[in-house]
């Protein structure tokens, strides 16, 4: 295999062992810096725990509950696998830089000279966007989530039955670790797509066109991940729309433009669109006059009969 080294690039080509390899290197890093960011967690995990439930605890307070909000574990060992976790969340967010930058990392072979610069824009902006949308979620879903989830419970019956939360320290953990990496993960959709229009695999006009699926896409996936009332549904799909929508427009100012093939089909695809939803709508006009012929000629036969 030629090694030599193409215009633009400064590595040689890699075989596929030698990805997997860089693969693997790049995701023990990434893990060494998790788990110690996981250790530092550990030693403030009740920190960590009244700050995830400090949303839980306002909520049951608002709904009027009584007694203490608590958190239950049905087992010895599930508070501390509950504790677990949350420091593994915890020194996620905390090797968050040094996660991504072996991200860039392993793609950086692959870049041209001049796109490897934005190595610290990259860590940084991806950095900032992951943990933003946890706290997104953290500061404005959760309560909303809690609150809607709580206010379920409470007499029934004129009173003569109660339906009290009896929430466990693990489900909890979990659930709040879906949605805080959920919301970190939708938040970095700028940043992804950024990358792929200045790459060339994706345009602006693409972007568009996609754009009513993604819809649809944003709404799905919310519904996954949060709980089944609407509130929380539309608080993660709107921002999801929104940062797509934004991301269009990143992709217009600093992405490669569509050639001009690409251009014409774009205009030819919307003309027919355009056309097709004229057609249906004369379809449907047609259709409606012709209901309406039949309703007539309906009428006068019966009152044709009737003369009779």
């Amino acid at each position: 295999m030629s090694t030599t080294v193409e215009e633009g690039y400064d590595d040689p080509p890699m075989t596929i062992w030698e990805h997997l390899g860089e693969l693997r290197r790049r995701l023990v890093y990434a893990l060494i810096a998790v788990v110690i960011g996981a250790g530092v967690a550990w030693e403030f995990r009740e920190f960590f725990l009244g700050l995830m439930t400090a949303p839980f605890i306002s909520a049951w307070k608002q709904q009027g509950l009584p007694g203490t909000p608590m958190l239950h574990f049905q087992t010895p060992a599930a508070a501390f696998l509950a504790y677990f976790k949350l420091s593994l969340l915890a020194g996620v967010a905390v090797a968050a830089p040094v996660v991504f930058y072996q991200l860039w990392a392993f793609v950086a072979p692959g870049l041209y000279s001049r796109e490897k610069k934005f190595v610290i824009p990259f860590v940084l902006s991806s950095t900032l966007l992951f943990v933003g949308g946890g706290y997104f979620g953290w500061r404005w879903v959760f309560p909303k989530a809690f609150e809607y989830l709580l206010g379920l419970s409470g007499a029934i019956q004129q009173g003569e039955l109660s339906v009290n939360p009896t929430v466990m320290m693990g489900d909890y953990i979990d659930f709040v670790t879906r949605m805080l990496l959920g919301f970190g993960l939708i938040f970095e959709i700028p940043l992804f797509i950024f990358f792929l229009s200045v790459a060339g695999i994706v345009n602006y006009l693409q972007l568009i066109r996609f754009g009513r699926w993604f819809i649809v896409a944003s709404f799905l996936f919310a519904a996954i991940l949060t709980p089944p009332d609407i509130t929380s549904q539309v608080m993660m799909a709107i921002p999801m729309m929104a940062l797509y929508f934004l991301s269009i427009g990143l992709a217009y100012v600093f992405g490669k433009k569509p050639t001009e093939e690409q251009r014409e089909a774009y205009k030819r695809r919307r003309e027919q669109a355009k056309k097709d939803r004229e057609d249906d709508r004369k379809r449907r006009k047609a259709a409606k006059e012709a209901e309406k012929r039949a309703a007539a000629k309906a009428e006068q036969a019966e009152k044709a009969e009737k003369s009779d």
